[in-house]
């Protein structure tokens, strides 16, 4: 698996039509994934999923692809592509602003789209320093919050 020393990402842009192709074959998974994550920490650390406390499940994860897929970086590996998306979470909208999540997924090479997986979901245990426990946590990121590499 890559690590971000090993790859260079391009920089951060509207998706093309290969990522919105991408990302709906995954859109299934996609809200699943995060369904399962919220329910994972609401049970361990609820405070990962607070800007959603007040949403179901079916409004948190009624986003479409081609709306609120609002921003990708890739990478080329040697077992194909990494793809990072930025995706809107149109019923949050708090005193952060805008709700995103940043999901990251694989397009092996010479096959297409039928075989593009998905990888994870960015959870973010905030620490102060490395050397301290986490103050903070966070899925759910603000417009801000830069694209970037996470191996989770």
């Amino acid at each position: 698996m890559a690590s971000s020393e090993q790859i260079t990402l391009n920089d951060p842009h509207p998706p093309q039509a290969n990522a919105i192709e991408a990302f709906n074959i995954l859109l299934p998974t996609i809200k699943a994934e995060i369904v399962k994550s919220r329910h994972h920490w609401d049970k361990h650390e609820p405070r990962m999923w607070r800007r959603a406390s007040g949403l179901d499940d079916k409004h948190l994860v009624a986003f479409k692809i081609e709306e609120d897929l609002v921003e990708i970086r890739s990478a080329p590996t040697s077992y194909g592509t990494i793809i990072f998306g930025k995706i809107r979470l149109p019923a949050v909208n708090d005193e952060e602003g805008e709700g995103f999540v940043h999901v990251r997924i694989h397009d092996p090479p010479n096959r297409g789209a039928e075989d593009v997986r998905f990888h994870s979901l960015f959870t973010d245990e905030i620490r102060k320093d490395a050397d301290t426990p986490p103050n903070d946590f966070r899925a759910i990121q603000t417009k801000d919050k830069p694209l970037e590499f996470f191996n989770e």
